[in-house]
């Protein structure tokens, strides 16, 4: 089987991890995404600033691959404050709507003690379903 990794364009290169994975089967895996920019610098500090350059980052990885945010199947949400997320549901969906719409696929929410990166204060990640995806996949890096 074969899948092919998946790059945003003009992204700084990941290093030791794939953004996103697609396989010929047209399934997307997006990798843990952060709230840092393109070119990895947190530009804000700010739990809802760092959600929305994580989600719109998950999507630059989805739209890379050929798909847009209705193609998105799974969302795993880690974040390093519970309270702070309860807190601020209002903008967390002011936000989401802003950068999904109104697409809700199934969602996972777990509370951690820290991320790799320490300004990080969110990662998420998804699954995705591409259309027409199939066959595309082969043509990029061997499994």
């Amino acid at each position: 089987m074969t899948h092919r990794i998946i790059h945003p364009d003009g992204w700084a290169q990941a290093k030791g991890y794939a953004n996103g994975i697609l396989t010929e089967a047209g399934e997307l895996h997006v990798g843990g995404q952060i709230g840092w920019t393109a070119q990895q610098v947190f530009e804000s500090k700010d739990f809802i600033g760092q959600m929305e350059q994580a989600l719109r980052n998950v999507l630059d990885v989805v739209e890379a691959a050929g798909g847009q945010a209705a193609d998105i199947t799974r969302l795993t949400w880690y974040v390093t404050d519970k309270r702070e997320y309860l807190d601020r549901q209002r903008e967390v969906g002011e936000v989401y709507r802003r950068v999904l719409g109104r697409h809700f696929p199934a969602m996972t929410m777990v509370v951690v003690a820290g991320l790799i990166e320490d300004e990080a204060l969110i990662e998420i990640e998804a699954t995705a379903a591409i259309a027409g995806a199939a066959g595309a996949a082969g043509q990029g890096v061997g499994a």
